[in-house]
């Protein structure tokens, strides 16, 4: 077998399948010459992107990008998110940590406010509104008196307008807690992709939209959760993940801004979108927006969200110690690799796929570039910077420096996130033309070229809801994903594989073993 360099491409977003509900399936639709002759030609099979074979604890759990690139770049398979916090709570572990019983502590002996804030929904790929449940129950149960609910809108990786169904369900479960000696109630919110939950540094506004509406209680006020929704919808009609920002108050006072002496949770136990806030929240040098007075509290993630930068300071969960990573077993064999996407996906092709690892195992033989992304909706120019990212990776095979090169293409994810079908049909025909271009490379230049997805999105973008009517699909699917060989003369094994499957696959295809705790190569 020849020792040639090898190129991945990661098509974030694009699974495979040719059920099609309602015309629904953008990859289907989209016109891909180069993956169909690609399909034609090659060695090819469909990997497991979610589920089990990501660590998440069941196989109806949807696949993400950051437990996908993981499992990519580890060649194994860690517990995750979820997993880990269910395991956790089931255990008590998580109660019994010093960090909950700090928080914990300080408002009872503050007669303080315990607050919670994150994604209000079950969809398991930041959050799961059953472990804050069980926060909140618990805080009870420690002696707490007064919490307050930050409710994140979701309809990305649940319906796109299912929000209501989460706000009765914490409002009622509340109800069911609150007496005279304690009380539990949503304080403000807003949607996810309008408020707090930015990324990668790409829009802070959106954090300071955030801690304007959650610290600091100024916004536009509502009697509650449910009556904030409802209006926005009628006033904007936009989906959850769009509705803007909201207070809830009574007598014109908001019931839940947060002050000196209370304790703060970020209940979501995804990294990416987890960074600014609690940047906001932990560090005294801070300049990224005007915090004003920042209120002296003590705050914690449900992880830690970056174990290098030690953000937060405080967790509640222990995240996955992910070792024997691809990238170790290249910089221990002596081979330079290089990594590019941009900013939308440029920490899963560096943080996440070295295993939660802001630094690099050598700064000699890793090199890792960012191509700026625009800010603005993705819906609008669904191209991205496709072009961009392949003239990185062009440059880099020719270069020949490298043994090992990988980049990851946002469009079919972060387009599909949109809803936005016609978009997300060009956004999956740009990853195409793309890859026209770095197989050129390759061919030109003897390097193997791997082309696969992290999950599914743009294949499923139309789902039944509970009248048999279709409506939009924004959150990722169940599919299988893609996995490409572009060598005639190799062949591919039977089998069940998953994204942990590719990572030995490269290896066997550079000759070098793979780490005994890794699963089996797919090449035969």
């Amino acid at each position: 077998m020849d020792k040639k360099p090898v190129v991945l491409v990661v098509m974030d977003g694009v699974g495979k399948t040719d059920k099609d509900l309602g015309g629904g399936n953008m990859v289907l639709h989209a016109h891909t010459p180069t993956l169909d002759e690609m399909m034609r030609v090659f060695p090819n099979t469909t990997i497991q992107a979610h589920g089990t074979a990501v660590g998440l604890p069941s196989d109806d759990d949807m696949g993400n990008s950051e437990v996908g690139h993981n499992a990519l770049g580890c060649g194994q398979i860690y517990a995750q998110g979820a997993k880990l916090v269910n395991e956790s709570i089931e255990s008590g572990k998580l109660f019994e940590s010093a960090t909950w019983k700090e928080l914990t502590g300080n408002c009872v002996s503050k007669h303080s406010t315990l607050h919670f804030i994150g994604l209000l929904s079950d969809g398991n790929v930041h959050s799961n509104i059953s472990h804050l449940k069980a926060l909140i129950k618990n805080a009870k149960g420690q002696g707490v008196k007064t919490v307050r609910v930050h409710a994140l809108l979701d309809g990305r990786d649940v319906p796109a307008t299912s929000a209501l169904q989460y706000v009765d369900d914490i409002e009622d479960f509340m109800k069911g807690l609150n007496d005279a000696s304690f009380d539990a109630r949503i304080a403000s919110g807003g949607g996810r992709m309008k408020v707090t939950m930015d990324r990668y540094q790409a829009n802070w506004p959106m954090v300071a939209l955030g801690w304007k509406t959650h610290v600091k209680g100024e916004g536009r006020q509502f009697a509650s959760a449910r009556e904030a929704v409802e209006v926005y919808r009628q006033e904007t009609g936009a989906i959850d993940q769009d509705l803007p920002a909201f207070v809830i108050a009574e007598n014109g006072k908001p019931v839940g801004p947060i002050v000196d002496g209370d304790s703060v949770v970020l209940f979501n136990f995804r990294g990416d979108r987890a960074l600014e806030l609690s940047m906001a929240f932990d560090y005294d040098n801070f300049d990224a927006f005007d915090r004003g007075p920042k209120p002296q509290v003590l705050y914690a993630g449900m992880l830690q969200y970056d174990g290098d930068l030690k953000l937060p300071q405080r967790f509640l969960v222990d995240p996955p110690a992910i070792h024997n990573t691809l990238s170790e077993v290249l910089v221990a064999a002596g081979i330079p690799q290089y990594a590019v996407s941009e900013t939308q996906k440029y920490g899963h092709v560096t943080y996440f796929w070295n295993g939660n690892r802001s630094e690099k195992f050598s700064e000699e033989l890793e090199t890792f570039e960012e191509v700026p992304s625009d800010v603005r909706s993705f819906d609008e120019a669904p191209w991205m910077k496709a072009a961009e990212v392949s003239d990185k990776v062009i440059e880099a095979i020719e270069s020949g420096k490298y043994g090992f090169i990988r980049c990851n293409y946002p469009n079919g994810d972060m387009v599909g996130h949109t809803g936005n079908m016609d978009a997300t049909r060009i956004a999956v025909e740009s990853v195409d033309l793309e890859l026209r271009r770095v197989w050129n490379a390759c061919k030109a230049h003897g390097c193997l070229l791997m082309v696969t997805a992290d999950h599914g999105n743009s294949d499923e973008m139309l789902q039944k809801a509970k009248d048999g009517s279709l409506q939009p699909k924004t959150a990722h699917s169940l599919n299988p994903v893609p996995f490409i060989v572009c060598d005639e003369s190799l062949a591919l094994k039977d089998g069940k594989f998953g994204l942990a499957n590719v990572a030995p696959t490269v290896l066997q295809a550079m000759g070098l073993k793979a780490p005994d705790c890794w699963l089996e190569g797919m090449l035969k």
